[in-house]
């Protein structure tokens, strides 16, 4: 089992960089990583040179669907998930994924784990949530063998979108704004743990499920700021701030950054009251639940990869 041949899509990224440090200590050797992300990948490269790390656009065909040739597992983490540009999304999201499909028919890869989201059972109405609907879609009917994972927000190690870029713009800016109480309610889910479930997943052959993987916790987002300030010690003042006049400013942000951290939309989907299904993940996949505190702790905190920061 430690020998098959197991391909990660999009795998230089949050989910990815954490999956493959997992993996390693499991004992697996033959991975494949493939993202088209160069200076991720070459991080990537730098933590763990012994492993085929291919730099391929997926939403394109190429020599990179070779690489299927003889794998049993395919991790589909691909994804557009920050930006103002639809076509990206469409790209990214939705291209990717048919191609992906079309060479694990191909080489007839017995196994799938796709990486959905939350947002797919969303209320949310946003470019990232139109995209990966269309993308679950097109999974469960392509008849694949595969189980899909529905991830709420995720953070960890490598977090270069939400929690870790919270936490570097804490360390730069003697005031960090939130908008309004900042009572919106979040089940952050710690990257450790779902990385375990995916791991989980390849060794039983979980198949033929679609699984709500939320976080047990329920974390108002001004608690997860606190925390963060907590772990990383920072001398930050939290503000609260109208939510139109933080709006104008994300706005505004966007008409000089053409691939921002933070957009309007996300703005939107953070205030939406979203309830996620909580399932007993932990039994059905024999993977622990990380306290948040602890998980906190660990993402600012370890020696090894806290430092570690992805480009966007």
């Amino acid at each position: 089992m430690l020998n098959e041949k197991i391909i990660l899509c999009g795998g230089a990224g949050l989910v990815g960089q954490n999956l493959l440090n997992r993996l390693l200590d499991a004992g697996y050797g033959h991975i494949v990583v493939i993202d088209k992300h160069h200076a991720n990948l070459n991080i990537l490269r730098q933590l763990h040179p012994q492993i085929r790390a291919l730099e391929a656009d997926l939403a394109e065909p190429g020599s990179w669907e070779a690489e299927f040739l003889e794998a049993t597992s395919v991790v589909m983490l691909q994804a557009q998930i920050g930006g103002i540009a639809q076509q990206a999304f469409v790209r990214n999201n939705v291209d990717s994924t048919r191609h992906v499909l079309g060479a694990i028919k191909h080489y007839a890869v017995p196994y799938l784990v796709h990486i959905s989201s939350s947002v797919v059972e969303s209320a949310a109405n946003d470019f990232y949530t139109d995209t990966k609907k269309q993308q679950e879609d097109m999974v469960l009917a392509s008849d694949v063998p595969c189980v899909v994972l529905r991830p709420t927000l995720m953070f960890g190690w490598f977090d270069r979108k939400h929690l870790g870029w919270l936490s570097r713009f804490m360390q730069r800016v003697p005031v960090f704004p939130v908008p309004g109480k900042g009572r919106y309610m979040r089940q952050p889910l710690y990257v450790g743990d779902f990385a375990r479930i995916i791991m989980s997943c390849i060794q039983e052959r979980t198949a033929n499920g679609v699984y709500n993987i939320s976080g047990h916790e329920r974390v108002d987002y001004i608690d997860i700021i606190q925390s963060i300030k907590r772990a990383t010690k920072a001398k930050t003042r939290i503000a609260h701030i109208p939510y139109s006049l933080f709006y104008f400013l994300l706005w505004l942000w966007s008409l000089f950054d053409k691939n921002p951290p933070f957009t309007t939309q996300q703005l939107q989907a953070l205030v939406t009251k979203d309830e996620f299904e909580v399932i007993d993940w932990p039994s059905i996949f024999g993977v622990q639940n990380t306290p948040f505190t602890q998980a906190v702790e660990e993402t600012f905190n370890d020696p090894r990869y806290s430092s570690v920061v992805l480009e966007f």
